[in-house]
């Protein structure tokens, strides 16, 4: 009602701008709002059921029933909040490009003030203006980018990978490819003004390998592991031993954590290392703007190392999901017994949900398949989460379609991956 109120309103009302309120997709607050107060009804939904509230009259006598009802009623809303997720992402993107529009030029600013304050006494020189110079020939370049990808994010659209969420590699790439090329049109640019010949001979020696090995040689690892950690990840993902699930939207955070939100060691010390050496490496070409940036071997070592315990990490993580028992639930009370149709059974393992997949719109997803059923895990909510499926235990019902004798049972989680097959045996 309220998107179409917002959209389809005439006369007088037409013509009015968003306000605080608005909850339609027109507007990045729209979007924004509309998913806020979609995941804050669904959150007190399931919480109402855990607590017993809200059942049907029909399904309450049945514990089966209303169980059934209940995860039925969570996926159908779960999808509706994720479509709501799935558009204020698109909004934020879309509205993202300005505000790094704005962190560009803010930079240039702020590097003009800093310029202006440090010549005080010591006067303007003609390495002030360069790097004046150079600054607005990159944010232009990168204005121009952010306008051009302004739908998938501005400026931010080469780091955001294949799952949404930004790589912590190619942001660090990103940053030294930047820097270094801010360094040689400064020295460019220095050597366009140059009038004196021993000067000019002075600019072009500065861009000798022998004196910017050591930042040559950490940019071209950093490249590299930005490459190779999309083709490992990529190989890993389709060989079904790492579980990609794609981000809503991507968040800086990205940067420091993994695909579950908790943070990383690898990126963290990667980012933490990469941003310590790229400071130093700055703080050399302020000193020094006749010559690339000379970064000590001792350092540019350590940002070697950083870089390949980054690269383990990306082969250590992951795994496929594996099956390791299954038996029979057993609820208090009742009798000890084989498997039987219309039995619950509980299935035991790891990697059940994959990284990123916590939400009911992605717990939904997971399938176990009984011999030739597919039976979808329900929803069992407990407040403040869902006590099935568990990234260890998955309870499903064995449906009456099951013929009874050897079954295989085989789990499919929500990124799609297949488990190992376990054999048990159904009775009649």
């Amino acid at each position: 009602m309220a998107v179409q109120e917002a959209r389809g309103g005439t006369g007088a009302g037409a013509g009015r701008l968003h306000e605080g309120g608005c909850t339609c997709g027109d507007c990045p607050h729209g979007a924004r709002e509309g998913h806020r107060r979609a995941v804050a009804a669904f959150l007190r939904r399931r919480d109402e059921f855990a607590a017993g509230q809200g059942l049907p009259a029909a399904v309450a006598h049945s514990a089966s029933a209303s169980r059934q009802w209940v995860s039925e009623e969570l996926t159908q809303r779960a999808e509706a909040v994720a479509e709501r997720g799935r558009a204020e992402g698109e909004a934020w993107l879309a509205g993202l490009w300005v505000r790094t529009v704005c962190v560009v030029w803010g930079a240039v600013v702020a590097l003009l003030l800093g310029e202006a304050l440090t010549a005080i006494g010591a006067g303007w020189t003609g390495a002030r203006s360069a790097a004046l110079l150079a600054a607005l020939v990159v944010a232009g370049a990168l204005t121009a980018a952010c306008r051009l990808h302004r739908a998938r994010g501005g400026m931010l659209a080469p780091v955001i990978g294949e799952d949404n969420r930004m790589s912590t590699s190619r942001t660090v790439a990103a940053s030294w490819v930047l820097f270094v090329g801010y360094a040689v049109l400064l020295l460019a640019a220095r050597l366009a003004a140059a009038s004196d010949h021993t000067e000019r001979d002075a600019l072009i020696s500065g861009l000798d390998l022998a004196r910017g090995a050591g930042t040559v040689s950490v940019l071209a690892v950093v490249c590299g592991i930005a490459v190779l950690v999309r083709r490992v990840v990529t190989l890993r993902v389709l060989a079904q031993r790492l579980q990609k699930v794609p981000a809503h939207r991507p968040s800086a955070a990205d940067l420091l954590t993994d695909d579950s939100g908790r943070g990383s060691f690898t990126d963290i010390q990667y980012v933490a290392v990469s941003a310590v050496a790229l400071l130093f490496t700055a703080v050399r070409l302020a000193r020094r703007p006749d010559q690339l940036p000379d970064l000590p071997w001792g350092l540019g070592v350590i940002v070697l190392v950083s870089a390949a315990t980054y690269l383990a990490g990306k082969y250590a993580e992951g795994g496929r999901p594996v099956i390791l028992s299954v038996v029979r639930a057993r609820e208090p009370g009742d009798l000890d017994g084989p498997i039987r149709t219309g039995d619950d059974i509980e299935i035991r393992g790891t990697g059940f949900v994959p990284p990123g997949a916590q939400g009911a719109d992605r717990l939904c997803r997971t399938v176990v398949r009984i011999g030739a059923v597919d039976v979808h895990v329900p929803l069992v909510p407990v407040t403040g989460g869902f006590r099935n499926p568990t990234d260890t235990v998955l309870t499903v019902p064995v449906p009456a379609d099951v013929e009874p004798g050897t079954v295989e049972i085989q789990v499919i989680t929500a990124a799609g991956v297949a488990t190992n097959r376990c054999i048990v045996q159904v009775t009649e």
